[in-house]
Order: C-alpha cells, then structure tokens, then sequence
C-alpha cells in the first residue's frame, strides 16, 4: 500500500463484504472450504446486525482491518450504564506492524465517545495498543468446573414446598430475560455484568445450540461441548434460593451424559455452597479478563452506583485521548450516588499534603472498577493525595467486577 494509509469509515451496506469473511478467515482462522457459503451468510447477517457500529480500513474496495461495538449497559453497585463493548478487531496479516490497528482502534474509541457512552469494554488480544488508548485491566469472566454428579442431589430448604415453575426460553422471550437478569443485577448490586438490548438477546436465544430457561426470578442458558462430553452454562442467575436450586437442577439432570461442566457464575456464586460434596475443581477461577475504559468521566460517576460513604476527594485526571476527562475535578459521593464536578485549583480542601490524587486513563479506569488505591501506586497508576483519601477511594469503589458474556 502507498499514500497515507488505509481510509478507515463506517462499512457502508453497498460494500463488498466478502472482504469481511476473507479478513476474518486470514486473521482469525475458520472453517474448511465447504462451510465458506455458511459463513459468509453468517457474516453478512453480523455486518447487517452491526450497521453503523463497525468500522473498516479500506484499501481501495479491499477490507484490511475492521472493528465494532455492542450496544449494552453495564451493572456498577445496582445501577447501569451504557457501556459499548468492543469486538471483532482483527487486521489482515500483511497490514500488521503497520499502525494500521491502533489507528482503527483510535477512531472506534472516538466514535463510541461521540455516540454518548460512558463506557467501554473489551477483552484484549494484546494489552499494550489498548493500554495505550487508555482501557485498563478491570476484571474477568470466571468460570467453575464440577462433575455433574455433584448436581445431582442438590438439598431443599426445610418448609419448601411450592415447586418453581420453569419455561423454556427462545428469541420470543428476549424481553423478559433482558427484565429479569436486570433485575437480579439490580437487586445483587453486583459490579461489571451486562445487558444487551432486546433484538440482540433475541439474536442470542435463537441459538440452536443454545437452551434457556426462564423463571420468574431466574434465568438458565447452557449449551453441548464436544459432542456431548460438557455442559458450558453461560448464564445462570437467580434471586431466591428456590430458583437457584431449581435451575442448577436442570443441569444436573445430565450427570448421566455430560462428563463435565463448566459454568460462569460471579465470584460469589452460591453453587459450592450449594452442594453436598465439593470437590477441588469446585473453585471460581478466572477464564478471562477483560479491560474497560471510561470515556466520560462525569457520566460515568453520575451513573454508577456506591455503597452508602460519604467521599469527598480532589483527582486531577489525564487523558490524551479524551481531554474532556482531563483537569482537576472534585469528587462528592453521598448517599450512593456521585457527582465528579471541575475544581478550581486554588479552593481544594481535601488535596492533603501531597495534592489531589493523579490519575490517568488507565489509572481511572482500574479505580473505577474496584483495584485498590495501594495496587494502582505500586503499578505506577496513581500519584499524589494521602492515605486517608486512598481508604475513603478504595471503600467507594470497592468491587470484585466479573462479566458473563462473552463478545
């Protein structure tokens, strides 16, 4: 390629998006020839689903490098914010080293800022180009691996009795499992998982491969693995004790076929205390962690949840990217809610002896997310402040955050 570099836009539905296939088989890696027809049709349905949320580079009408967002929302302390997730970042092999994937990633991040939302997520192929723009480890997706045998004999609570009604769940259902894991996320004030808008949770659910199960306060979706050797369960969340148990039955009952199963679940997920017999793979581990950004950081401390502190604590945040993130900027959490408003340098009252606490992006991002004040010192990430404002940070932010899709 000659001149200044690919033309990166928005993929336009009049392009050749046999270009998309063939950078994501070079990239990724797929399917034997004779699947290319079903990939391509699954490809063209992705970039269709995706309109005005994937970006290319193009050189000429050739595809060299593309990369999206999901529309979602993400739980912080029982309330949610828009959250776009990144996905399907992938740059033609010989386009690689080139700048070509930063530069792509760069203007992601910039469009995703203009569109209004707080937050990004990804999970990183390579941590340096997104450390670069600014996203910072913030948590992991977590997984627990049992026989389904330890499932087969969940106990009942003594007094219980009514039997939980349960309903499969398809793409017709999209809405009330959308309302219902809000729900349970509201209710938990659990840090980090996710929703997605209706059309795509019914995309989801349409899944042959996939099999839901809807309660009143719960919800199931798990799915074969190598033929029929494991159980992975995607999603199993519920409010009560009853449902819990209910639905971990369900996968229990295959203790007869599956040899494994494996199951995200948040950190504090009930099913080791579930069970009669643990076993040592019992433990949640993390499988994945994934990285997130603040592109508002008014916004996103307007929107997100605390426990009940009372916080007040001078930053000063830098932000290349964002410079509307950047500057001295008071921090008021009461009452579970927080305000980030500018402060003028010359009426702090809460600075300490070493000024107000410096943060850049990624800084931010990890305190946002819950890493301890004295983790991000030792990293290199924060500066400034004292130790009475670092105990009053790490008590508003505190959360151990965990995801359960996959994007």
């Amino acid at each position: 390629m000659t001149g200044p570099g690919p033309d990166i836009r928005l993929v336009r539905p009049d392009d050749d998006l046999t270009w998309e296939l063939d950078l994501s088989l070079r990239a990724w890696g797929g399917p034997p020839p004779g699947e290319r027809q079903r990939r391509q049709q699954l490809a063209d349905a992705a970039v269709q689903a995706r309109a005005g949320r994937l970006l290319g580079a193009f050189d000429g009408p050739r595809l060299v490098a593309s990369a999206c967002y999901e529309d979602m929302r993400q739980w912080w302390h029982g309330r949610a914010l828009p959250m776009a997730g990144v996905t399907g970042v992938k740059v033609a092999p010989e386009e690689r080293g080139r700048g070509t994937g930063r530069a792509l990633t760069a203007r992601l991040l910039r469009l995703i800022g203009e569109r209004g939302y707080p937050l990004s997520v990804l999970y990183p192929a390579t941590g340096s180009l997104y450390r670069s723009l600014g996203w910072e480890l913030a948590g992991a997706m977590r997984e627990v691996s049992l026989p389904p045998r330890s499932l087969g004999s969940v106990p009942r609570v003594a007094g219980e009795v009514a039997e939980v009604a349960l309903r499969r769940a398809g793409s017709e259902q999209a809405a009330e499992v959308t309302g219902v894991l809000s729900a349970i996320y509201q209710s938990a004030r659990y840090c980090g998982p996710a929703t997605w808008d209706v059309a795509a949770t019914a995309r989801w659910l349409a899944d042959p491969g996939l099999f839901g199960y809807l309660a009143a306060d719960g919800f199931l979706a798990y799915g074969w693995q190598g033929g029929n050797r494991e159980l992975l369960v995607s999603c199993l969340m519920a409010a009560s004790a009853e449902t819990t148990r209910a639905l971990w039955a369900v996968v229990g009952s295959h203790s007869t076929m599956a040899a494994r199963v494996r199951a995200r679940v948040p950190p504090d997920d009930p099913v080791s205390w579930l069970i009669r017999e643990p076993d040592a793979e019992h433990a949640v581990r993390p499988r994945k962690h994934w990285m997130l950004r603040v592109l508002d950081a008014q916004a996103a401390i307007a929107g997100r949840g605390f426990p009940p502190a009372e916080v007040t604590a001078d930053l000063r945040l830098e932000d290349e990217q964002r410079p509307a993130n950047a500057g001295r900027w008071r921090l008021e959490i009461s009452r579970g809610r927080g305000i980030l408003a500018p402060c003028r340098t010359d009426t702090s009252r809460s600075s300490g002896p070493q000024g107000p606490v410096v943060l850049g992006a990624r800084g931010f991002a990890a305190l946002y997310s819950g890493v301890p004040m004295a983790t991000l010192r030792r990293a290199g990430l924060a500066l400034g402040g004292d130790p009475g404002t670092d105990e009053a940070l790490d008590c508003a932010f505190a959360a151990d955050a965990f995801l359960l899709d996959d994007f």
